[in-house]
């Protein structure tokens, strides 16, 4: 490669790959490299299911009851983007968006005491949840409620409308949903 640039990029993790967007909008001759086989660098998504038992240096490989390893497709570190947040406004300006599925999420699920559970997002859900007692589930409605009345023009009268303490089942709404900044 006897080839001048303006910037080389090692890695293809999220934030390399807006840095060489930016970069080639910009006019800059850029070289994007990265030492591994796939995209994506720790954040990357891995599929068929059996590269990911190879990944992690697993010998036995996924057992048959998983079904085909190509229906599988595992983020390694889950990716929200708000709706209408500044990384989406950078994506779209440096035309990342060309390289990028955007999904609506359908539902976010945990791991708990040896079972997988859905979290619940609508009041029906919260009510009929497993991973809840009765008043946390209660609560949990009412902080829903709270949620879907937000008044963003107003948040200081939204707020008051919530003070029963801490955000119930704290444990599972925080892990799987963006970062919120409530109180």
């Amino acid at each position: 490669m006897d080839e001048e640039y303006d910037v080389i990029v090692l890695g293809t993790g999220l934030t390399e790959c807006i840095l060489s967007g930016i970069m080639s909008v910009n006019g800059k001759k850029v070289l994007h490299m990265d030492r591994n086989p796939y995209y994506g660098g720790e954040s990357s998504s891995i599929t068929p299911l059996e590269e990911l038992y190879k990944r992690f240096q697993l010998l036995e490989g996924p057992p048959e009851s998983m079904g085909r390893g190509r229906d599988w497709n595992v983020d390694l570190i889950p990716k929200f983007l708000m709706a209408n947040g500044q990384l989406v406004k950078m994506l779209l300006y440096t035309e990342v968006t060309r390289y990028l599925d955007f999904k609506v999420v359908e539902g976010s699920f945990v791991y708990k005491g040896g079972k997988i559970y859905k979290v619940p997002s609508t009041e029906t859900e919260a009510l009929a949840s497993n991973l809840m007692g009765m008043f946390e589930k209660r609560r949990f409605r009412k902080f829903l409620v709270f949620v879907a009345n937000f008044d963003e023009n107003d948040p200081t009268k939204s707020l008051v409308c919530w003070r029963e303490g801490a955000l119930p089942a704290q444990s599972f709404i925080l892990h799987p949903s963006p970062p919120v900044n409530l109180f």
